[in-house]
């Protein structure tokens, strides 16, 4: 039986996949596909959008508001991520500087009424315009955890039940 050493330089040397594409030249079509749909969205938004709302029963037009809303919402918080990484790519800003201005985009953080039943009668261009920004928002945010970390990882253990009992007590019991 033969023991292997770890190596610990072999860690400073793994290749993150995701890290690699949003580095790289690979980065360009999600950065496109991104940027197309932010277009394509406010161009529908502010034309045929507008005339199909006014079609709409007044629930479903309450939720198309709140709806284009959200969907306007993310798809800023996606192009900011995006224009991020791409300044990064570029070596227009470094690591550090991307990680200190990412602290103010949200991804995953807008809600959504996809699950109501007057979702249905939404117009199909914008439902469709909304299911292609949630799954772009899924798919950077799941990039974002990859190359970042999760600081909600971070505060689910500060936030959690047990430790800060076990803290209280450790507070008490040190004084």
């Amino acid at each position: 039986m033969t023991l292997k050493t770890i190596d610990h330089r072999d860690e400073d040397r793994t290749i993150k996949l995701a890290e690699h594409l949003a580095f790289s030249s690979s980065f360009q079509p999600l950065f496109n596909e991104g940027m197309a749909l932010v277009d394509e969205t406010a161009v529908y938004l502010d034309g045929d959008g507008r005339v199909e709302s006014k079609a709409l029963s007044r629930m479903a037009a309450t939720l198309y508001a709140a709806e284009s809303m959200r969907l306007t919402t993310r798809l800023m918080q996606v192009a900011s991520w995006l224009l991020l990484q791409r300044a990064a790519n570029q070596g227009d800003m470094s690591r550090a500087q991307v990680e200190a201005e990412k602290v103010k985009v949200r991804l995953e953080g807008v809600g959504t009424g996809r699950d109501t039943a007057t979702f249905e009668e939404l117009p199909d261009v914008f439902r469709s315009l909304v299911d292609r920004a949630l799954k772009l928002e899924r798919r950077i945010a799941m990039l974002d955890r990859e190359i970042y970390g999760s600081l909600q990882r971070q505060s689910d253990e500060h936030s959690n039940p047990v430790g800060e009992q076990i803290n209280l007590l450790r507070t008490a019991f040190l004084s």
